[in-house]
């Protein structure tokens, strides 16, 4: 039920020499010749064998830390994630270290890598916006490390993952939306492979279809997870003649960017475009209009990841999908009705 990893003895058992030589010989010590050296050295490469850093604590057989690698540590939502992590981690006796992808794919794998080379227990983690190549998580799963993703997942059939019901949120937020004036409704959203960003545009178009609004792809955006992005692909929408009257808008970092966009173009917020963006932060109430929010309950969802990793770890291979619901919270900037 352990994590597959290749020691010494193995190595050594496997060429039939002592654990010293492939010791020396993986430290390119000359006291091993260099024909069992190469010998050596591909077979470690061919086990994925991984030094372990810890090996002379006395604490190696019983160390409890978990990796967790998020896209944004300084975002509210992942902050929020990582504090439901440690809680929770901390009651069960494990420690959290967290590294930043930077929404990088190669900074996220080299995360990955370096908890491997940490010997950590598992691994929780969220993709990189950038992330299409999932060869390293496979790894991880072919070495037996429990690893669990939250929000942003991939690989549903290796892995359990905990998300919110970003679909359902995003067609109740677009349904408010159509029922109070809004008649144009962008989505400014994500890059378009991401399955956070598939489930809340998906949300949104339902509930055009059921209100039987026109669907126009032009003012639906899937792009970089990035402000400047953001408030450009916004500002351009907005300054065609057949501008949208509202934005549904896919996380707190686009909500702000096309909150900002709205502002610069001396537009109304909601008389001329309403706005309900994806946001946890708390600053939605310190805007003017205060900002119609679609809330993640994210130190639940930290809490809930981290069972289900821990669950992983003592033994339960079984593969879980949960899900931890949104919450919409109406305020002033998404409703035309409402008299300034």
């Amino acid at each position: 039920m352990g994590q597959r990893r290749t020691s010494l003895k193995e190595m050594a058992e496997q060429l039939g020499v002592s654990i010293a030589t492939v010791s020396r010989a993986l430290r390119d010590s000359h006291e091993v010749g260099e024909e069992m050296r190469t010998k050596i050295q591909a077979l470690a490469k061919k086990l994925n064998y991984r030094p372990n850093p810890f090996a002379q604590s006395l604490k190696r057989k019983t160390q409890k830390v978990i990796g967790v690698v998020v896209p944004n540590l300084v975002t509210h939502y992942y902050a929020a994630v990582l504090d439901g992590i440690e809680d929770y981690a901390s009651k069960a006796g494990y420690a959290v270290i967290a590294a930043n992808s930077h929404e990088d794919h190669s900074r996220e794998e080299k995360a990955v890598d370096n908890f491997v080379n940490m010997y950590v227990v598992g691994i929780i983690a969220c993709l990189a916006q950038d992330t299409i190549d999932y060869s390293h998580f496979v790894k991880i799963n072919n070495m037996g490390i429990p690893l669990v993703f939250f929000a942003r997942t991939c690989l549903p059939e290796m892995f359990s993952s905990v998300v919110s019901n970003g679909d359902e949120a995003a067609k109740e937020a677009t349904l408010h939306l159509i029922d109070t004036g809004s008649r144009r409704i962008a989505f400014i959203g994500g890059p378009r492979h991401l399955d956070m960003v598939k489930r809340r545009k998906h949300g949104y178009l339902e509930a055009l279809r059921e209100r039987g609004m026109e669907i126009d792809r032009s003012i639906i955006v899937n792009g970089s997870i990035n402000y400047d992005y953001a408030r450009e692909a916004t500002m351009k929408i907005l300054q065609r003649n057949d501008r949208p009257d509202a934005i549904l808008a896919f996380n707190d970092i686009i909500t702000y960017a096309a909150f900002d966009a709205i502002k610069t173009l001396g537009l109304r917020i909601p008389e001329d475009v309403a706005i309900i963006g994806f946001t946890e932060t708390e600053t939605s109430v310190f805007v003017t209009p205060k900002l119609s929010a679609i809330m993640d309950q994210a130190h639940l969802t930290g809490e809930r990841v981290c069972e289900l990793l821990l669950r992983n770890i003592e033994g339960d291979k079984k593969i879980y999908k949960e899900i931890v619901p949104m919450q919409l919270e109406i305020r002033e900037s998404s409703d035309k009705r409402i008299k300034s």
